[in-house]
């Protein structure tokens, strides 16, 4: 077996190579790709075969845990950047004990959040920051940071607004556009372009504004030009799924980038998810598209 700071290394090539794969995706990964994840040339697995807890026989503590919101276990957000883990059932020790030693040890973990089956968001580095035996549960601090701020109850408002921040970026942002991405097929719904680097997930309605919520319907997957130019109001959706590109960008003499990119892309219908309860919200739409009727 490793060394802790040996064993720290390993798990930072881990995390290096998962955010690689995860970018390639379009911000999920597979239980297939989990099984058998190469690193530096060694095949390992990175999530247990049927439970939560995935214990490394190799390594010192736990290395990833799996969150599902359609699971037995009662695992919840709480305030700020903590989330609360459950216990494996059973016995206090057993599976749960080198999720202590993690603590022990401040070795980083991978929270892998199920969006669909055989479909996780991978959150990572994330750290047991306190074992709570009479709730049966861990607490995990979705961000380094977190870890060295006072108990939630202690926190000033300014490390309130911090740790929500938080939440929303490691947890509800990355859920957001794995689930987007994935009901697109990894594709942008304007041009079909495939490369899940290159996509976006985009809100219809913003999330600061009222009906913005992360949910599939209020998402459109799209390459970086495409959301760069919805979010500009140079490219418009109608709600009966219709591109519509600005009418001064239409009469505009450039190169082929413009041509192809973006001229050629009005009057086209989008391309829709799978499952028709996936496809955007056309009030949604509709009130979007307003705004951009209002500036084109």
């Amino acid at each position: 077996m490793a060394s802790a700071p040996e064993e720290q290394l390993l798990r930072q090539l881990i995390m290096d190579r998962l955010a690689e794969r995860t970018v390639h995706n379009g911000g999920f990964v597979t239980r297939a790709e989990l099984s058998a994840f190469e690193v530096a040339g060694v095949t390992r697995r990175l999530i247990d075969t049927s439970k939560g807890i995935w214990n490394p026989r190799d390594l010192m503590a736990t290395l990833s845990i799996v969150s599902s919101p359609e699971g037995p276990y009662q695992d919840r957000e709480v305030e700020g950047g903590l989330f609360h883990y459950d216990y494996r059932a059973g016995s206090l020790a057993g599976d749960n004990t080198k999720l202590r030693r993690a603590a022990e040890l401040g070795l980083p973990l991978i929270l892998l959040r199920k969006i669909a089956a055989g479909t996780y968001v991978p959150v990572f580095p994330v750290y047991v920051v306190d074992d709570d035996q009479a709730a049966r549960q861990f607490v995990i601090a979705l961000d380094e940071s977190v870890r060295f701020m006072p108990k939630p109850a202690e926190w000033t408002e300014d490390q309130r607004r911090y740790a929500e921040r938080i939440v929303r970026q490691r947890l509800h942002q990355p859920e957001f556009r794995g689930r987007v991405i994935r009901a697109y097929a990894t594709r942008c719904t304007v041009c079909s372009l495939r490369h899940g680097e290159l996509l976006d997930a985009a809100h219809i309605v913003a999330d600061a504004e009222d009906g913005g919520l992360p949910i599939v319907t209020n998402g459109l997957s799209l390459c970086k030009i495409h959301h760069g130019a919805y979010d500009a109001q140079l490219l418009g959706i109608s709600p009966d799924y219709r591109v519509h590109i600005d009418r001064d960008l239409l009469v505009e003499v450039d190169g082929p980038m413009l041509r192809h990119g973006l001229q050629d892309m009005h009057g086209k219908t989008l391309e829709l998810p799978g499952r028709r309860s996936d496809w955007p919200d056309r009030d949604r739409l509709a009130a979007r598209f307003e705004r951009f009727g209002q500036t084109a």
